[in-house]
């Protein structure tokens, strides 16, 4: 069962200005250190790498109800990519908190992202789902 959907569009041009303006301030207060090195370490897509992470954890706070409020902070959602490129949310804090009250017994929550960008937008789509646990 689906427990919650979220999207996100964000400006790439506008991300670009705020890392130009606050740098590592912004950088840490929003992304994990995991998160910094991958968009770091595409020289030719930095912003546009900040971007998606940044429309994939509003995508996520959406998703699970609460919007960026109710003591949720950036970085208790991480967005990593599989080996095969797929990225991923990981949740921390708070956010795994909420996502856990969210989840009926006997089930587990599994989140879906999708990450796209096409200058000057990047977009993120978030889909919580319930899957019943099976037995062991």
């Amino acid at each position: 069962m689906i427990l919650g959907i979220g999207t996100d569009l964000a400006n790439i041009d506008r991300i670009a200005a705020v890392l130009e303006r606050h740098g590592d301030r912004f950088r840490n207060r929003v992304f994990t250190p995991v998160e910094q090195a991958k968009a770091e370490s595409r020289s030719r897509a930095v912003a546009a790498t900040y971007a998606k992470r940044w429309a994939a954890k509003e995508a996520c706070s959406k998703a699970l109800g609460t919007g960026l409020r109710m003591g949720i902070s950036w970085r208790d959602m991480a967005v990593t990519n599989l080996p095969s490129g797929q990225p991923t949310l990981h949740l921390s804090g708070w956010a795994a908190e909420r996502l856990a009250a969210m989840t009926p017994p006997g089930h587990e929550a599994v989140l879906h992202l999708t990450l796209t960008d096409d200058h000057p937008w990047a977009q993120a789509f978030v889909v919580i789902e319930a899957r019943p646990r099976t037995a062991a």
